[in-house]
């Protein structure tokens, strides 16, 4: 090293510019080797992202051809920002954009149908696209559920359920849901009794929901710790269960967590179904749904399966309470809020009640009892129809998807059918912003000759199954509520403004006051 300088110094007479050309001056070749090769990384690195940018923009723009939706997408995350914390507002400007629209979310192409017939389309197309209901699904619910079957094997699965949700079955269940509604109406009193402030009933009728839920579905097979702690965290589940979630199930996301939920609820499921299937070989009676789906697969004429596992058993009950705990609790409360804010209605609603009932507001509610109740029946329709709990479900393209002249979904992208704009369609639904019951009592209203725009619980293969277990609920809570209670609406700023948890819930949560109702 000295004698390298020695010799540049040795030679340090100052050139002029012209003398020597600069590239001529010898660099040591460690100098070079020391600055050469972090800059062809750096280079090298950043041509690399700047290439995958653009043809991630460049896919994104390929996919969305002519749909409306943002020219360029957010590099990596797109949409998801947005998604993280979705409003009806956010939502109405996405689908008003246009019948079908484009985003993108994580690189995740995804297609919003707005409109009826799309919307229709893709939920009856079984051949193009499956429901993946959202990401984190397979994860939470496993990706061995039923939900998730398709084709011939789907149809023969829901064969089978189909016999927990007869007029037979139904007439079980109605007892028990009307000593639960009695129970929790009570404890609601009760509680107004000692505090006559306006209480939000966002948790207690959550509360009141997932308690009706497993006793129909397990009755006493679930002991009462079980179905505490199941209740306790199914909330997890529920706020893991939105639309745009963290996708890796790590400790401490909202994934993980409705993991753990799931594994305490299977628990308890899978030993419900052992005690139900020993239960019912003794000679005991059928009281909730296990015990029912037991007897009927041993009937006689019953041609179905039969080996069903208490894992596979517990499945499907914990698939009933993903369906029913989230969309019935939101129409539940939207019920009460709908009822509190339109005094006309609870005035028919009650007259119908002390007529069925013959002013004996204490007669425990039978199916018969309810099939005498049209008006009801009605309001339940319409106060879903208004405030639909599931305003979307999402569906996984499986091959490319010609969904319109015009344009073809692109293979293993999202397409989501949306309800809203059908249930809020003015040329089917006059005045569609306004809750009226009466439109379904007319047989030959625009609402009853259209039934395809009635999407609240989907369309096609996947079309909810449990229809008239969810109506018979939700009507039987609030006509019980009806004659045992009156409440108040206690209004806020956020009380027509809505929070989207999976479902739809009044975003103030719902107060209301509630205090007994005098005997008739």
């Amino acid at each position: 090293m000295a004698s390298l300088l020695r010799h540049y110094s040795s030679s340090a007479s100052m050139p002029s510019p012209s003398s020597i050309p600069l590239i001529d001056i010898p660099i040591p070749s460690f100098l070079a080797s020391a600055t050469s090769k972090p800059a062809t990384w750096l280079y090298t690195t950043l041509a690399l992202v700047a290439a995958l940018l653009v043809l991630e923009q460049s896919v994104y723009r390929y996919k969305k051809r002519h749909l409306p939706g943002a020219k360029w997408t957010i590099p990596v995350i797109g949409k998801f920002a947005d998604s993280m914390k979705p409003t009806m507002e956010g939502y109405m400007a996405q689908w008003n954009s246009g019948a079908l629209s484009a985003i993108s979310v994580f690189n995740i192409f995804i297609v919003m149908s707005s409109s009826n017939e799309f919307s229709r389309k893709i939920l009856n197309s079984p051949n193009h696209a499956e429901p993946c209901l959202v990401h984190s699904a397979k994860q939470v619910l496993m990706p061995d559920n039923w939900v998730f079957l398709t084709g011939k094997s789907h149809v023969e699965f829901r064969r089978i359920l189909n016999v927990l949700f007869t007029r037979k079955a139904l007439s079980i269940y109605v007892g028990i849901q009307d000593a639960i509604a009695r129970k929790h109406i009570n404890e609601w009193l009760a509680t107004a009794a000692k505090d006559p402030s306006p209480q939000s009933i966002m948790m207690t009728a959550r509360n009141l929901n997932m308690h009706t839920s497993l006793r129909v579905f397990c009755g006493n097979h679930i002991p009462e710790q079980g179905a505490v702690e199941i209740s306790e965290k199914y909330w997890d589940i529920t706020k893991a269960l939105e639309l745009v979630n963290f996708p890796l199930a790590l400790p401490g996301t909202k994934v993980y967590r409705a993991i753990q939920a799931r594994k305490v609820a299977f628990k308890w499921l899978e030993l419900a179904a052992s005690r139900a299937k020993v239960a019912m070989a003794e000679g005991a009676v059928p009281e909730c749904m296990v015990d029912e789906w037991i007897m009927e697969m041993q009937a006689p004429g019953y041609k179905g399966r039969k080996d069903f596992s208490d894992r596979e058993m517990a499945m499907v009950v914990f698939s009933f309470l993903f369906a029913s705990q989230d969309a019935m609790s939101s129409g539940l409360i939207y019920g009460f809020q709908h009822l509190a804010d339109n005094p006309e209605i609870m005035a028919k609603i009650r007259e119908e009640q002390y007529r069925v009932r013959a002013n004996d507001v204490d007669k425990p509610m039978t199916l018969e009892m309810l099939e005498q109740m049209p008006y009801l029946k009605a309001f339940v329709k319409e106060s879903m129809r208004v405030k639909p709990p599931v305003t979307m479900v999402p569906y996984k393209t499986t091959k490319p998807f010609p969904i319109s002249p015009d344009y073809t979904v692109p293979v293993n992208s999202m397409v989501i059918p949306s309800f809203y704009n059908s249930l809020h369609d003015p040329d089917v639904y006059p005045d569609h912003d306004e809750l009226l019951p009466e439109r379904w009592l007319d047989p030959s209203s625009s609402a009853n000759t259209n039934p395809k725009n009635y999407l609240v619980f989907g369309s096609g293969p996947h079309k909810c199954i449990g229809i008239e277990y969810a109506q018979m609920n939700i009507g039987l809570v609030l006509a019980t509520a009806s004659v045992l209670a009156d409440w108040e609406h206690h209004i806020t700023p956020e009380s027509d403004k809505v929070q989207i948890i999976a479902t739809l819930f009044p975003k103030d949560g719902c107060l209301l006051k509630f205090a007994p109702r005098p005997k008739p």
